[in-house]
């Protein structure tokens, strides 16, 4: 009975410390109230300066958080600089020459060290400026969790795997979503994403030039800036919503609907497939696609976080400590 009782009392607190590790390890929109209480007006306020300094900053902050959570999770190792004896993501062919906004994060980073050193991760910084970024540029706002730790390393490989690309059909787009656990709503509702920002010539170049399902005035406005070659005006620029640009609204799922949706992997999305309804319903009822985008994103956001005593919080968001 004695040997029955003390194993009882190891299962109990085997079973406590699995308790209290789950509860801390859950992020929370309130982790740096006590901190760094000034967290969300440093972000906040840097990231309205880059947006009104260059309205691109704020698609490019947006998607330099969908490319970090989608590897390994979000937990800042696209920010990190390759060195001669470390290779991070920056050049995966998702991201090279692509990816853009890094010294946003790093003047934040910077005004966060001062304020509260030590204390802040780039995961973190990275997932607040993303929200601020669309609702700066006219979308919605939402609670961000917090308490993600930074990563001390990075994957070129996954990075060049579980992206997906501009030329992914809608069975690709599902599926590396699904690999995240994002569904078919998450991954149509997180692609308004390109309602905001530009693509460059030499990812929209073969929907231009071979794909079918693209209107034709559309097809020859778009010509003119990239040339059919490769390697001719291959960074060219295009903005991804025909409409606004730099508005963050439902005009892009409006604009599948007439098939002038820039990127092959968007008109995807409207091509007689099960991504057709959603894409209708978010193109004339704005609040429906607002409510799954910000839902979208909490989702993406909780992608195996590195928390507790995982990882680090780095000095400098290119480097490891």
């Amino acid at each position: 009975m004695a040997e029955y009782n003390s194993i009882s009392k190891v299962i109990t607190i085997l079973f406590l410390l699995f308790l209290l590790e789950s509860s801390s390890g859950q992020l929370d929109p309130n982790y740096y109230y006590s901190s760094c209480p000034q967290i969300s007006d440093i972000v906040k306020t840097t990231v309205e300066s880059a947006i009104a300094n260059d309205a691109r900053f704020g698609a490019s902050l947006l998607r330099l958080f969908f490319h970090d959570c989608f590897v390994n999770g979000c937990d800042g190792s696209v920010l990190l600089d390759d060195t001669p004896t470390f290779t991070g993501e920056k050049t995966a062919n998702p991201n090279k020459g692509s990816l853009r906004s890094f010294e946003v994060i790093d003047r934040i980073k910077h005004a966060v060290e001062e304020a509260c050193p030590g204390v802040v991760s780039c995961a973190d910084i990275l997932t607040i400026a993303a929200r601020d970024s669309v609702v700066t540029l006219g979308g919605p706002y939402w609670d961000v969790k917090l308490g993600r730790r930074d990563s001390k390393g990075a994957s070129l490989s996954k990075a060049n795997k579980d992206l997906p690309a501009p030329t992914s059909s809608l069975s690709t787009l599902t599926s590396k979503f699904a690999a995240q656990g994002l569904s078919l709503k998450d991954m149509i509702a997180l692609s308004g994403a390109h309602t905001i920002g530009k693509a460059r010539c030499v990812n929209f170049r073969s929907h231009i030039y071979q794909d079918s399902n693209i209107n034709g005035f559309f097809t020859n406005f778009r010509q003119s800036v990239c040339p059919p070659a490769n390697g001719t005006g291959d960074n060219n620029l295009a903005p991804l919503d025909l409409q606004t640009e730099t508005g963050f609204d439902n005009s892009y799922f409006q604009n599948l609907i007439t098939f002038n949706g820039l990127l092959h992997s968007d008109q995807e999305l409207f091509n007689g497939g099960p991504a057709d309804s959603q894409v209708l319903l978010y193109s004339t009822w704005q609040d429906s696609f607002f409510e799954d985008f910000v839902e979208g994103m909490i989702k993406m956001g909780d992608i195996r976080p590195l928390t507790r005593s995982k990882g680090e919080i780095r000095k400098n968001c290119r480097k490891i400590n």
